[in-house]
């Protein structure tokens, strides 16, 4: 697929868009107070694989997460800020590597060009946040709900005040809890500037059924070109998020530095643990990054052609399974083997 070509934005020590790969992003929930929770939850992101983590500023006090964060990670850092224009100065006098704001709830002309001044003075970038809740009440009036066309306006009106004060180190997401709305809005504001986007459908919901809809919503997007950066927001243990997003990409073949594992569904033909054995192989090669395509399959209808096709995998038989490696049979394996085993051919490869 063919992205559409944006901006490069410099994030730190990582950059969004241009030819940027697409990264993966995620959103602290400790209390922003509690400096200790919050570093320690950053460094299980930056584990999972997160490339940007993004932590709340709600008061001055809060501020003091941030060299605390910089200190712990080594990934960029964004400062979420709203209302209070000098909590984003602060952020980034404290060092933080991007701010995200909605220009439209900073206050007046005068406070946007202080931030804008405060970001260019260290060339820190600024990600408008736009969400169907936060669509302003002029905007809202005109099309009579937070409907695509006016998320996309807001965005773009927040857009025109940085630029005003010639500000252009800009990232824009515009997100919204249904899907369709999402996509399009996305897909107008990527019709009138050329800012990388961030993606993500808000209030998603819990585990389930927010990867189900930001697996639609997000994927939808990358697949047409768009989309430079991702969130995956669930209810649920931000590291969650993270091994989301990167699964995305992956099933999008838009990460290569992974295992891509392919397995059956089982049937009544299965006569081994597949769904255990599936379960347990993913689970050990989630922090792998080799790049190598691992079939993990049940019977002998289909398993041994999709073993072949990939670089390594086993197909089950009656309490065994055959071990295929580079299309060649190698051995059979006992049921309880089947993962040591399998495990242990791909740490040769």
């Amino acid at each position: 697929m063919e992205r559409r070509k944006t901006k490069k934005i410099k994030i730190g020590n990582t950059y969004i868009g241009g030819d940027a790969p697409i990264t993966v992003q995620s959103m602290l929930n400790k209390p922003a107070h509690d400096i200790e929770a919050s570093v320690k939850q950053a460094v299980e992101l930056e584990k999972a694989g997160c490339q940007i983590i993004r932590g709340a500023i709600p008061d001055m006090d809060a501020v003091k997460l941030i060299p605390a964060l910089k200190e712990a990670v080594s990934v960029p850092i964004v400062a979420d800020i709203h209302f209070d224009y000098r909590l984003a100065i602060e952020a980034v006098a404290a060092g933080v590597d991007k701010v995200r704001i909605n220009p439209g709830n900073i206050g007046s002309d005068d406070r946007v060009k202080k931030v804008v001044e405060a970001c260019r003075s260290r060339n820190i970038p600024i990600r408008i946040g736009v969400n169907s809740g936060s669509v302003e009440k002029e905007i809202l009036a005109k099309y009579g709900a937070p409907t695509p066309e006016a998320m996309a306006e807001s965005a773009m009106y927040h857009a025109s005040l940085l630029e005003k004060f010639d500000f252009d180190d800009i990232v824009i997401s515009i997100k919204s809890s249904n899907v369709g709305n999402m996509i399009k809005a996305y897909e107008t504001v990527a019709e009138r500037c050329d800012y990388p986007l961030h993606l993500g459908v808000t209030e998603a919901g819990t585990e389930r059924m927010g990867l189900i809809k930001s697996s639609a919503g997000i994927g939808s997007l990358l697949m047409h070109g768009i989309g430079d950066s991702i969130r995956v927001s669930l209810t649920a243990d931000p590291v969650k998020e993270v091994y989301a997003g990167l699964d995305i990409l992956k099933a999008l073949d838009l990460r290569s530095d992974c295992v891509q594992i392919v397995s059956c569904p089982t049937c009544g033909r299965t006569k081994i643990d597949l769904i255990k054995v599936a379960g347990e192989v993913e689970n050990a090669l989630r922090d792998c990054h080799k790049p190598i395509k691992v079939a993990v399959m049940g019977c002998v209808v289909n398993g041994p052609g999709e073993a072949k096709e990939a670089d390594i995998g086993i197909a089950g038989g009656d309490g065994c399974a055959v071990l295929i490696k580079k299309g060649e049979i190698i051995r059979k394996i006992k049921e309880e083997d089947i993962v040591s085993e399998l495990l242990a051919e791909i740490d040769k490869m």
